[in-house]
């Protein structure tokens, strides 16, 4: 049933949402902080500006470009297309997320208020479509990318800011909008890596004057001014020292392996600076990484830019103490941040992640536990290989009010779980705490599983759940499939005790509010579920005999109190709804496919609604096939088959079967073969009954014989549930 994601990569490698005018806002009682991050940021969708380009989306389907949008949807730009933002506030400098198709780049020419700038926006597929074949489940992913522009003036809300594909195909995800200060001014007494013989303009490699001056600061500050470094190879040795910039849109050190070290005596602080890297795929054994190992007891990182490396930072060893706060990490082929086991009193937090390769942020406790540490207060977009958080092990661990959106194959936004990759591994002890988060379309179809995974997964994967686990203040909005799961990911039916759900608001859930896929006992109290899509609890432990999983009432729960009763069967998004239209035509505009087609009489024509087109098989061929998708399971009692209705058509009888699939591979004769006689005197149209309890998604309709044509023909094929 289950498999492994992957080997894990070794060392060297309440609240409520408001969407008003694309911005997403959080809001919160006043008894209970916002969640998310305090950005210097106001963020705008793409579909909600104007635009004379094509929107996208919304889609979740692993590997298409909508589903891994913010939104899950985008605006697409052919050349001389533009999109127009309406400025949100005052702001003097851009971040646009953006894709462009795979091998090419160019620009985007920017205005302001109708003017164009001198400067335009690179635009480049470089760092994106990742390939992780050794990854089970995973396709090309990563297809977004994140470019920057200071505007050289300052807009004001009111004003617009227009961007125009000059010369090559550009997806527009979402505009950043910020206000940045002007450069820092050199601290008194600290060592300038130019005095090192530092090159601000990158054209020479400034690795040892970086050294140098590291050197000849100890105790002390290093100050990078503004300008463009090259870093060839990684510093080491860092230790009882301050790196510091002007600000992290002015000084910008390149480099794909900045700092790499197993141990540090600590009180290093890097800070309001950016580096840039030039990784473009993820290779698990270089340590391609903003900092590779340990910056030492009593450390931070604070007001960093951090973009194009596979990780942000992978920690090692002795990092006790350390902060990691105010920081933008984008881009990364693999994880944002990893705590790789030992990390005691580490708190990161008021981070802005987007656009990882795996987990956003992870603690992952191998060879030590991670303890008493904590994430809290970040906000994640767009992981699109796995979770926005995930917990592997660890004792007394904290995650809280914390804002994630848009996670897409291979990960809920937060993962509680036991799953270890590798050995010595410390599974969850203490206390967990998972406190005030906010996850918006957030958990993702495992292909490895072929079922859903839940915005808030709790996973036995390799042993049992015994820590206790306090879920509290949640709110869920928008998830594609449910909302809380309990699962082994490993199929061996460990147990998931000792967790309580308390406090919780799910909105718009697409099946469940609870998937329970292995033993285990949890206590809901106050969880408030609204426009839930299936059922209220999907209760199939699995392997079957491995034990029940028990739900505790512990009151104020409501909208959920309903069960998925076909453990055969994984519930669909919307499945359980009240059908707004049953009278209906299900096979209207859905996916259709044929065996064959002749010339431009393509399957679709026979599904478009229009009884004057029509498709037609490859002649001279049969049997021949016409294949559509309903999108779900559905008890389908009648279908409606037309031709053209014109005179034109003389009378014809068609010998055809009927054959429906839940999963699109295995067919089952519904209806059996017979004559059908179409005739324009009567409409050129033939009803098919059939029988009752016959649901499948998958309509196939199989022609043996045409009497006036040695082709299969449908001008409609309608499918209706009475």
């Amino acid at each position: 049933m289950h498999s492994t994601r992957s080997v894990r990569r070794l060392p060297a490698l309440a609240t409520a949402v408001a969407l008003a005018a694309g911005t997403l806002v959080t809001l919160a009682p006043s008894a209970h902080a916002a969640a998310g991050a305090g950005l210097p940021l106001t963020s705008v969708e793409a579909e909600s500006a104007t635009t004379t380009g094509t929107r996208i989306g919304p889609d979740y389907t692993q590997g298409t470009l909508a589903s891994e949008a913010s939104g899950r949807q985008a605006v697409r730009l052919a050349a001389g297309q533009r999109v127009e933002f309406g400025v949100p506030r005052t702001a003097n400098a851009l971040t646009v997320s953006y894709s462009v198709p795979d091998g090419q780049s160019g620009s985007l020419d920017v205005y302001v208020n109708g003017s164009r700038l001198a400067t335009t926006l690179p635009v480049t597929s470089k760092y994106s479509y990742v390939d992780t074949g050794w990854i089970a489940g995973a396709k090309t992913h990563h297809f977004f990318d994140n470019a920057r522009i200071q505007l050289g003036r300052t807009v004001q809300p009111g004003d617009t800011v227009a961007l125009v594909a000059t010369n090559v195909q550009v997806t527009v995800d979402v505009a950043d909008f910020e206000q940045i200060a002007g450069a820092a001014s050199q601290p008194a007494g600290s060592v300038s890596v130019t005095s090192r013989g530092a090159d601000p303009s990158g054209a020479a490699d400034s690795t040892q004057a970086f050294r140098d001056a590291i050197a000849a600061a100890q105790g002390g500050v290093v100050w990078i001014p503004p300008g463009d470094y090259r870093i060839g190879s990684a510093l080491s040795g860092v230790q009882n020292v301050t790196l510091q910039g002007a600000g992290s849109w002015y000084s910008v050190v390149h480099s794909s392996h900045f700092i790499d070290q197993s141990g540090s005596s600590g009180n290093v602080h890097i800070k309001d600076f950016a580096v840039v890297g030039e990784v473009t795929e993820r290779v698990d054994s270089s340590p391609d990484n903003f900092v590779n190992g340990a910056l030492g007891p009593n450390s931070s990182v604070s007001g960093m830019w951090i973009q194009h490396l596979k990780v942000g930072l992978w920690l090692m060893g002795n990092n006790d103490n350390l902060v990691v706060e105010n920081n933008r990490i984008l881009d990364t082929t693999a994880d944002g941040l990893n705590l790789n086991g030992t990390a005691k009193g580490v708190r990161v937090r008021n981070n802005f992640l987007r656009n990882q390769g795996d987990d956003s942020l992870a603690m992952w406790s191998l060879y030590g536990p991670d303890t008493n540490s904590s994430f809290e207060n970040n906000t994640i977009s767009q992981p699109n290989l796995a979770n926005g958080i995930a917990i592997y092990g660890g004792t007394d661990i904290t995650v809280k009010n914390n804002l994630i959106s848009d996670t897409n194959a291979l990960g809920s936004g937060i993962a509680i779980s036991n799953q270890k990759f590798l050995d010595p591994f410390s599974p969850l002890s203490g206390t967990i705490t998972v406190d005030g988060n906010t996850l918006v379309r957030t958990g993702a179809v495992n292909p490895n599983w072929n079922h859903p995974m839940g915005a808030l997964r709790v996973d036995s994967y390799d042993s049992a759940v015994n820590a206790t686990v306090n879920i509290t203040n949640t709110t869920i909005t928008d998830s594609p499939y449910s909302a809380f799961e309990f699962v082994s990911g490993g199929g061996r039916g460990y147990p998931t005790d000792n967790v309580t759900v308390s406090g919780a608001t799910v909105t718009d859930t697409g099946t469940v509010v609870v998937q329970a896929e292995t033993p285990g006992t949890v206590k809901f109290s106050n969880v408030q579920a609204t426009k839930v899509g299936a059922a209220g609890i999907y209760n199939c432990p699995y392997p079957s005999g491995s034990g029940g999983f028990n739900l505790t009432d512990g009151g104020g729960n409501s909208g959920w109190n309903s069960t998925w009763s076909d453990c055969s069967a994984w519930p669909q998004p919307g499945q359980g709804n009240t059908d707004p239209d049953p009278g209906r035509n299900l096979a209207k505009g859905r996916p259709a496919t044929a065996t064959g087609s002749q010339d431009v009489y393509t399957p679709g024509k026979a599904v478009d609604g229009d009884a004057g087109s029509y498709w037609e098989s490859t002649n001279n061929a049969f049997p021949q096939s016409l294949t559509v998708d309903l999108g779900s399971t559905q008890n389908v009692r009648r279908l409606v088959l037309k031709l053209p209705p014109l005179a034109a058509w003389e009378a014809r009888t068609q010998s055809l079967s009927v054959l429906g699939s839940t999963d699109g591979s295995g067919y089952s004769t519904v209806v059996g073969s017979q004559g059908y006689r179409f005739d324009p005197a009567s409409g050129n149209t033939v009803t098919v009954s059939l029988p009752s309890g016959a649901g499948l998604r998958y309509l196939r309709l199989s022609v043996t014989a045409n009497t006036a044509w040695p082709a299969a023909q449908f001008s409609e094929v309608e499918a209706y549930l009475s």
